[in-house]
Parts: structure tokens; C-alpha cells; sequence
């Protein structure tokens, strides 16, 4: 039991160290060269690496659970990100409007909270502890 929850955290790090080179890249892009306002900048490049991280975090990190539809499925990934998102957002909002952190610091300090949170209700809500099931588009 605690191999494959460490094997599942393992990849779930690799996951999110993609994840999240997608996100701080394409917030640094937006806001640097495209001059977006950083909490926009923020939420698109949010929004992007989650897409990314939906497909990996089913496929290979999540059993998901038999019972569900891959729409229903989805549709809590997003509802669980969304919050996530507000967490992110929140969160960047203090740490640089009110404490005066560099934005691309104050994301990494978000990035990490977000990480936890992820990882907490997706095990919850998403995968089947019964038993593993194999990556289909059902």
C-alpha cells in the first residue's frame, strides 16, 4: 500500500513539474512580451497546464473510478481546478499586491499550495480505491 502510494506520488510529481513548467512558462510569456496583467496572465496559463494535467493525471497517475462517465469525470476535474484556480489566483493577489513578492516567486509559492490541494481531492474524489483500471476514452 505505501509503495503504490509513493510510486502514485512520484508521478504525480512528474506530472506537475510539467504541469507546472507549462504554467510559469506561459505566464512569463503573457506577462513579459505580451505586457498581460499577471493575474490574467496567471488564470490563462492555469487553465493550459490543467488541460495537460487532466489527460496525464487520468491516464497515469488516478485509477479512476469504473462508475463514472468520462464526461462526469471531467466535470469534477474542472470543478476541483476551478477552485484550485481560486486558490492560485487569491493567493498571487497577497503575495504580490499586499507582501510585495515578485510575481514568478509568488506563483511558485501558489504552485505549491495548488500542488497539495490537487493531490488531496483528486485521490478523494476521482480515483476508484478498489482496484486499477486501465486508460480507455470511455
Amino acid at each position: 500500500m505505501m509503495k503504490k502510494l509513493a510510486l502514485q506520488i512520484i508521478k504525480f510529481g512528474i506530472v506537475g513539474v510539467i504541469a507546472f513548467i507549462i504554467d510559469y512558462s506561459i505566464l512569463f510569456i503573457l506577462t513579459d512580451f505580451f505586457s498581460v496583467y499577471y493575474l490574467l496572465s496567471a488564470a490563462i496559463s492555469f487553465t493550459i497546464s490543467t488541460i495537460f494535467n487532466y489527460f496525464c493525471s487520468m491516464c497515469w497517475v488516478f485509477e479512476g473510478k469504473k462508475n463514472i462517465k468520462k464526461r462526469n469525470e471531467l466535470m469534477i476535474f474542472i470543478f476541483l481546478s476551478v477552485i484550485g484556480l481560486g486558490i492560485n489566483q487569491v493567493m498571487m493577489l497577497i503575495l504580490v499586491e499586499q507582501i510585495k513578492i515578485f510575481y514568478m516567486i509568488s506563483k511558485i509559492i501558489a504552485t505549491c499550495v495548488v500542488m497539495i490541494w490537487n493531490f488531496i481531492t483528486r485521490k478523494l474524489f476521482l480515483e476508484d480505491h478498489k482496484k486499477r483500471r486501465i486508460c480507455t476514452n470511455e
